[in-house]
């Protein structure tokens, strides 16, 4: 009997370039411990975009065989968490162009499209309101919300993404922002 040297133990420890070069070779405890370090932050992406808990779970499953399957072609420029949240972004507005939840029609009430100018607006109000707030927003400004505001899309990548213009994606931008602004000063 041949002996390789010392096994090497995968575990939450590992570091990420360990983890993920095991992930390349379809190690399943790799996989298991990518998942475990990954789920809760992909889980709050694909929430973010569907607004709904099943939904997001379902897209999240979906994006983890993707992302085993096309670990691969991961050439370790960025950060693999960057790389990743593509999948789920991706899939993500996937399942809202299925659903036709990109249309912009639904109708915004008490909304003005000018920012409001109160920088207070954000005092006593929780992460978890805000998230709340975010996932009751109409898909549409939700998606774009999302894209630019957390995401980090620029309004040009929007526009090319979703098949719109630029000028839909900076309108539904500021629509989506002063929609979430009344909806946080209602909280207070």
């Amino acid at each position: 009997m041949q002996h390789s040297g010392p096994k090497f133990h995968l575990n939450k420890n590992t570091p990420e370039s360990d983890l993920i070069a095991a992930c390349k070779k379809k190690d399943a405890t790799a996989q298991k411990v990518i998942y475990e370090r990954f789920y809760s932050r992909m889980f709050a992406v694909c929430l973010r975009y569907t607004g709904n808990r099943e939904t997001a779970r379902d897209i999240v499953q979906d994006g983890f065989v993707v992302l085993f399957d096309k670990v691969g072609t991961y050439a370790g420029l960025g950060s693999f968490e960057g790389w990743a949240r593509k999948i789920f972004v991706n899939l993500s507005l996937s399942y809202l162009r299925k659903k036709d939840s990109l249309r912009y029609s639904e109708p915004i009430e008490n909304t003005t499209g000018k920012a409001m100018t109160s920088g207070l607006i954000l005092e006593n109000i929780s992460a978890g309101d805000i998230m709340r707030c975010i996932e009751q927003m109409p898909h549409g400004f939700r998606t774009i919300f999302n894209m630019y505001a957390i995401e980090g899309y620029s309004h040009n990548e929007i526009a090319e993404i979703l098949n719109i213009s630029e000028g839909t994606s900076r309108s539904q931008y500021s629509r989506a922002r002063s929609w979430l602004q009344q909806k946080l000063k209602d909280l207070k």
